[in-house]
């Protein structure tokens, strides 16, 4: 049993339980609050950069397999739990967490008290911090966790994008042509589009307007992903150009997931923030403003749109009853509309998945 522990930019210390990968972990140390999804949280690309913290204390006791990853690797760089699962009970468990740690070359850290640290993270707000066996000191590992870089400022987008397009599974009755932008995105992203009739053609983060036009598509998606959406300057430009109708000649329909529906805020001249802790979970209620039904939702994201920046030509369509930021919005005269929370959360709630057919009408509507 090796001893490892959890110190803090603010000075904290954790101490446990290595398990996993002997490795040493850097980055954001956020909190997660869903009960399952652990191997889906660990490969989405938007938790790059950051250690996840699992708020349910027991983790691991369904195992892990190929099937249910988001992606092809494991992004977050560690995770935190309080009690480990020796075993791995459930019929599709290919191997336990902590093997698919050793695999991925993750290392993960057990035996704290994590409902502690959540108090602590809601309090002081999400700290950078290390993951370490090393015997140092105490003040030599505060001072590089300070040292860390802080996610204000990071474009991780272009570290987690598709450096080539691709084609996902096509479907052979597909309907739409649908060109998504990788600033992050989810596989359970693709399924969905498939499902709903879309023939979808993934771009790298840096994709050019002209590229993506030429392309022919009937819709656009802009994707999740890591970091500070400011600094994606490049994905702003294209954004605009995508949006405008005498540029891209037509009216083009948008839809934008969590850092994707930030650019597009950005695109049209809001603003974004950083939030104190973020929004990471499978249970959080937000408000549909237009049908006025609640939907619980799953969420990660560590930015939000500033709501008295939104311009006159922006409409709030969703409103997150934590804390009243903005979750959505549609355009007054353009077929364009976002969420920030995660539609296609697996596992998670089925109440959002209206927006990928909601997607889908608008492309036969403005279809050329």
């Amino acid at each position: 049993m090796r001893r490892a522990k959890l110190v803090l930019e603010s000075g904290d210390v954790f101490e446990g339980i290595a398990f996993g990968y002997d490795a040493e972990a850097e980055g954001e140390v956020v909190f997660n609050t869903a009960y399952t999804g652990y191997q889906e949280i660990l490969t989405d690309p938007s938790y790059a950069g950051q250690i996840v913290v699992m708020a349910y204390p027991l983790i691991g006791n369904y195992g892990a397999n190929q099937k249910d990853v988001e992606s092809a690797k494991v992004w977050a760089a560690g995770l935190i739990i309080k009690e480990l699962s020796p075993i791995a009970s459930n019929f599709a468990a290919e191997q336990t967490l902590e093997e698919f740690l050793v695999a991925h070359r993750r290392p993960g850290l057990a035996g704290i008290d994590t409902r502690k640290l959540v108090r602590l993270l809601r309090k002081k707000g999400a700290q950078r911090g290390i993951i370490t066996t090393a015997e140092q000191s105490l003040d030599t590992l505060v001072a590089r966790a300070r040292n860390l870089p802080e996610m204000v400022g990071l474009d991780l987008a272009s570290y987690v994008s598709t450096a080539e397009p691709y084609e996902w599974e096509r479907l052979e009755t597909a309907q739409y042509r649908v060109v998504a932008f990788d600033f992050g995105i989810k596989r359970n992203i693709l399924n969905l589009l498939r499902q709903v009739g879309c023939k979808v053609t993934v771009v790298p983060a840096r994709t050019t307007a002209e590229e993506v036009l030429a392309m022919r598509p009937d819709g656009v998606f802009l994707s999740n992903g890591p970091g500070d959406p400011e600094p994606l300057g490049y994905a702003i430009d294209t954004i605009q150009q995508l949006a405008n109708p005498k540029f891209a000649k037509r009216e083009l329909p948008i839809f934008g997931i969590c850092l994707g529906h930030q650019l597009l805020a950005l695109a049209f001249g809001a603003e974004t923030y950083k939030l104190k802790f973020g929004h990471h979970g499978s249970n959080h209620p937000v408000k549909n403003l237009i049908t006025e039904q609640i939907e619980i939702t799953a969420q990660n994201h560590g930015f939000a749109v500033n709501r008295k920046s939104m311009p006159k030509q922006l409409e709030l369509t969703h409103l997150n009853l934590y804390d009243e930021t903005v979750e959505g919005f549609r355009h007054k005269s353009l077929p364009i509309f976002s969420v920030q929370y995660h539609p296609e959360a697996s596992p998670g709630p089925h109440d959002s998945h209206y927006l990928f057919t909601q997607f889908t009408r608008l492309m036969e509507e403005y279809r050329d």
